[in-house]
């Protein structure tokens, strides 16, 4: 049986969804799997870089598609490079598919599904989807379909997501809610499975703020820094961020010394440290965000670019406290995976989004952060000021959040689970 996973990003890509594919196979591949990843010759952040066509790496066959190169910029261009893919992606299989053979379609292409399925049961192959996100639903609460013919197409289009769904020999949802959402579309339970994203506990470990070289380097030492790292897109809540950085400095100028929760001044060095905002990635609304700050002329925020993924640990383990968010609207439909690298560097986490979700039932129970409904600014500083007062507190957490990867988030359990669901479908 040979395994074929399809993603529009591969290695050496640093994207999320490239990374998280690139761990997956290479592991798969050391453990005797034969695989070939169907991918096209781009790269996420560069639509002019052009990759091999076809390479083996690491016991690895890598086919690499010719597409179209517009980019994010515009959703024309965008749909241009989904729809060349899916076509290229398809001719392929319909050539190399064998009987038994295993598909593994993630979701970018988001619709990729609804052509490599029919192929799949075609070739009498097995049909698997890996859902990073649920679209059209996802486009839904972003606001791209609003009534009309627009809403007319998402609508068939979930009811050809749907059949897709269900005809497929596995779904694979990375989180309980979004797995409850694809068991409510008609999928019988035993083709769902939860297998959640992940981070190395080898390759990103905690490091203490004195050694952080990193943290030196930005001029952070004896900062209070709240980080935010990866992507800060149209999925995300800037706006709360932003007007939590706002309060936050008028109230170091209206007060140079911190105020706790309880409206207590503090005169001791701990309460009195300074609080830094780090931004390190890209996305859409990060830009924004920048605008807006330099616009603003607020101090005590930085920005960086993306770090080598060899940096994470350095990279991670700057920030004090990590920040994570999520409009409401959307859970179930994404999981912000960025939580795995901040648990693995042993970093506490605040969650700006639906207490219910699920990165926020996380940090509840297990007491390894802290949640903040969105739009609620006031709310973020106070879980902020409260963290920079308390070190023991926010470093229990932290030391807590780094168990808990350790206990069910370490990339080994998933390599596990996904041979556990290549042993069952293969006996099936």
């Amino acid at each position: 049986m040979r395994l074929y996973f399809l993603n529009r990003y591969f290695h050496p890509d640093h994207s999320a969804t490239s990374q998280m594919l690139s761990d997956l196979v290479f592991a798969l591949a050391e453990r005797g799997h034969r695989i070939t990843v169907i991918t096209s010759r781009l790269s996420y952040d560069d639509p002019t870089m052009r990759l091999p066509s076809r390479e083996t790496l690491r016991g690895v066959e890598i086919v690499r598609l010719a597409t179209t190169g517009f980019g994010r910029a515009g959703l024309f261009g965008r749909a241009a490079d989904y729809a060349t893919f899916s076509l290229a992606a398809a001719w392929l299989l319909l050539r190399r598919l064998r009987r038994g053979d295993m598909v593994v379609t993630k979701t970018d292409p988001p619709l990729l599904s609804l052509i490599t399925t029919p192929i799949a049961r075609l070739r009498s192959a097995r049909a698997v989807n890996w859902l990073q996100d649920v679209f059209p639903e996802v486009a839904t609460g972003l606001g791209m379909a609003r009534g009309g013919l627009s809403g007319a197409a998402f609508g068939l289009i979930r009811w050809l997501r749907d059949r897709a769904l269900r005809k497929a020999s596995l779904n694979i949802a990375i989180g309980d809610r979004m797995a409850a959402k694809v068991r409510h579309m008609g999928v019988v339970p035993d083709r769902v499975r939860v297998i959640h994203n992940w981070a190395d506990a080898h390759s990103i470990r905690p490091m203490s703020a004195q050694h952080n070289r990193l943290r030196r380097e930005w001029g952070l030492e004896g900062r209070f820094v709240v980080g935010y790292s990866g992507n800060l897109g149209r999925a995300h809540d800037a706006a709360t961020i932003l007007a939590a950085i706002e309060m936050s400095a008028r109230e170091t100028q209206a007060n140079p010394l911190a105020v706790s929760a309880t409206g207590v001044n503090r005169s001791s060095a701990v309460s009195d440290t300074r609080v830094s905002w780090l931004f390190v990635g890209g996305g859409a609304q990060l830009e924004k965000l920048k605008a807006e700050v330099d616009r603003r002329g607020e101090r005590d925020v930085m920005f960086q670019p993306y770090q080598p993924r060899e940096m994470l640990s350095e990279s991670l383990s700057v920030p004090d406290v990590h920040l994570i968010t999520l409009r409401t609207e959307l859970e179930g439909l994404i999981v912000p995976s960025k939580y795995y690298g901040i648990a693995a560097a042993g970093r506490p986490a605040i969650f700006i989004g639906d207490p219910d979700g699920e990165i926020g039932r996380i940090l509840t129970t297990t007491d390894t952060g802290i949640v903040v409904a969105e739009g609620d600014g006031a709310a973020l500083v106070r879980a902020v000021r409260d963290l920079a007062s308390d070190p023991e507190r926010c470093e229990a957490m932290g030391q807590r959040a780094r168990a808990l990867f350790e206990a069910k988030y370490d990339i080994a359990f998933a390599i596990e689970a996904w041979e556990d669901a290549i042993r069952t479908l293969a006996h099936r």
